[in-house]
């Protein structure tokens, strides 16, 4: 059965940047970008590079917008964090894919998995999907992920790069 992924915003940002939203699709996952979120991307105007790529990738599923539970709401996350996670919590065996240290601090107490645009970087290389997770973080990293040197080191010795 598909895991439910639910995806938030600077992911999204940040592989399509790279022209890397590809990681993000599986044939085990259905990947679903929130009703906020998509409108916090389309914001950013036609233009833009995540907007284009949202709209070539027909395969990301934007549900309708749930309802936030007030234990999420009084974290005070961002509109698109909180509803990833409010989708999220409603399904217990779904994927959290977030930047944000907050709101990842948010899905851990929650009990939901979480990771980050890093650890899709991993996951793709450690199960052979990339060649190369050294020169896919220098593609993030060059569209703007900021990712310190140290970081990056610990991340390649991960995967043995």
């Amino acid at each position: 059965m598909p895991r439910s992924v639910f995806v938030d915003a600077s992911p999204l940002i940040f592989l399509a940047r790279a022209d890397l939203l590809d990681l993000l699709r599986r044939p085990d996952w259905d990947v679903s970008v929130p009703e906020t979120v998509r409108a916090e991307i389309l914001r950013r105007g036609a233009g833009d590079v995540t907007v284009r790529a949202l709209g070539a990738a027909p395969w990301l599923l934007v549900p309708r917008s749930v309802d936030v539970p007030r234990g999420i709401l009084d974290l005070d996350l961002g509109r698109g964090e909180s509803e990833v996670l409010a989708a999220a919590v409603a399904d217990p065996a779904a994927l959290v894919v977030m930047d944000d240290r907050a709101g990842r601090r948010a899905a851990r107490q929650f009990g939901l998995r979480v990771v980050g645009t890093l650890g899709l970087v991993l996951a793709a290389k450690s199960s052979g999907r990339i060649p190369s997770a050294r020169k896919v973080l220098e593609r993030l990293r060059g569209g703007g992920m900021h990712l310190s040197d140290r970081v990056v080191d610990r991340a390649l010795r991960e995967v043995g790069e």
